[in-house]
């Protein structure tokens, strides 16, 4: 059992199930919803995910047409999305989590939008960029 925990403590969760992924998201969306450079997020099947006090607490806001982000109205922590493309899944923010995950991000995604003062440089593979030209 995995627990974790807006900044305040009034919102706290639980998942019945392990981690699997960790991507490092770095769209300019995930950045601002952050603050950081990039957005440490992890799928968990919904049904996994459990919202064991704080309920009342949180707040939603649709960043697009198809997704909306969960944050905490006291503390401002962001918890969880979700997205229309994948409804079975919340995408939980890794750095709420108050239990050890046990696994390290294996992907970047949208590198190409990183922070220009991001020094990210390293061997993860990278998702959602277009493909370097042959030229």
């Amino acid at each position: 059992m995995l627990k974790g925990s807006c900044l305040c403590g009034g919102v706290r969760y639980e998942i019945d199930g392990e981690i699997t992924r960790i991507g490092l998201c770095h769209c300019s969306m995930c950045r601002k919803a952050s603050g950081t450079a990039f957005a440490a997020n992890a799928p968990v099947s919904q049904e996994h995910f459990h919202i064991v006090a704080g309920e009342d607490l949180l707040r939603s806001y649709a960043s697009s047409e198809a997704k909306q982000r969960w944050f905490c109205s006291n503390c401002g922590s962001p918890i969880y999305s979700r997205s229309n493309a994948y409804p079975h899944l919340v995408r939980i923010r890794v750095g709420a989590l108050d239990s050890p995950v046990g696994i390290k991000p294996d992907y970047h995604y949208l590198l190409s939008e990183k922070a220009d003062w991001d020094t990210t440089d390293d061997a993860l593979p990278r998702f959602g960029d277009p493909e370097p030209s042959a030229d």
